[in-house]
């Protein structure tokens, strides 16, 4: 009778407090490392009953990919991981292994046979070298923008921009130029002979150290008015004398088609007498023909006198 009540204390006893099912968690859900570090994705689990769970890594791109399956790593993984417990430690990173992954934890003999957490991996680069747009030489009064870009960093690079190795400070109310540090943009409205100098530029995001590119010397040139002005003065000439003498060659005639003149042709019995006009249309008259040669009287001479 004493074992009985004994055995249902037990029983109300374990109903009272249950052991808990698998559990699954992780002491950092967001990770964020320097390229080429490395980058450990903690996961801890607690079991109810199984002592040897199954332990998987997977990774979410556009489908999922296996990290870690049956006790082995996969992939791109293979050789560059290692596992303790259900934690893991990828060796130097790159930009391609950012993303999310999840650890999946599964003990068939709990309860609750599988518990999973999620860690998001990001891996952060540090500026490189940005590429630079400063014009050689500009116009006084005119827009001029600097360019700066750096595409590669993450975060995204700010800018810095310097002139004469001195970084421009926030522009102020008067001042000729505007400074996008995001865009890396240095714009100048108006720019004046002031704003001549070597530029360059700066990328920093906080990871590593910052980059520049090569400076280039900008130069502000006036605008000739008065070479303008002769130009112009110039031109209009060199219009004004062709005209004349284009107007004085239809005077004279040069532009006609048809300008016909008489030449002499020689022939077996004579000359004959034309035109260059007949010349080219003979076969558009009726019997064309030469006509005859005027004859001279000195050309006829007595060679024979003869009596009667």
């Amino acid at each position: 009778m004493l074992a009985l009540v004994s055995a249902l204390l037990l029983l109300l006893l374990l109903h009272s407090f249950p052991v808990a099912p698998v559990t699954v968690s992780t002491t950092q859900s967001k990770v964020e490392v320097q390229e080429n570090s490395d980058a450990v994705l903690s996961c801890l689990f607690k079991t109810e009953k199984d002592q040897n769970p199954r332990i998987e890594w997977k990774k979410k791109d556009n489908g999922i990919s296996m990290v870690y399956f049956e006790g082995n790593f996969t992939g791109p993984f293979k050789g560059r991981a290692k596992i303790e417990g259900a934690t893991v430690t990828l060796y130097k990173v790159q930009l391609k292994d950012a993303g999310q992954y999840r650890c999946e934890v599964s003990a068939a003999a709990d309860s609750v046979q599988l518990g999973e957490t999620n860690v998001t991996l990001k891996v952060l680069v540090p500026p490189h070298v940005p590429f630079c747009e400063i014009p050689s030489s500009a116009l006084t009064g005119s827009l001029v923008e600097l360019r700066c870009s750096d595409q590669y960093s993450i975060p995204p690079a700010v800018y810095t921009w310097y002139k004469d190795k001195k970084p421009l400070s926030s522009p102020r109310v008067n001042a000729t130029y505007t400074i996008n540090r995001n865009t890396g943009i240095l714009t100048f409205q108006t720019v004046t002979r002031a704003d001549a100098g070597q530029y360059h530029c700066e990328a920093r995001n906080g990871v590593g150290q910052p980059k520049s590119c090569v400076g280039n010397h900008m130069t502000i040139d006036d605008l000739n008015i008065t070479a303008i002005i002769a130009g112009i003065v110039v031109l209009c000439l060199v219009i004004s004398v062709c005209t004349l003498g284009a107007c004085y060659a239809h005077r004279q005639g040069y532009f006609s088609r048809h300008r016909g003149r008489s030449f002499w042709i020689p022939q077996c019995h004579g000359a004959a007498h034309i035109s260059s006009q007949n010349l080219n249309r003979t076969e558009d008259i009726p019997h064309a023909g030469y006509g005859s040669p005027p004859q001279d009287t000195q050309d006829f001479k007595h060679t024979q006198s003869f009596m009667l």
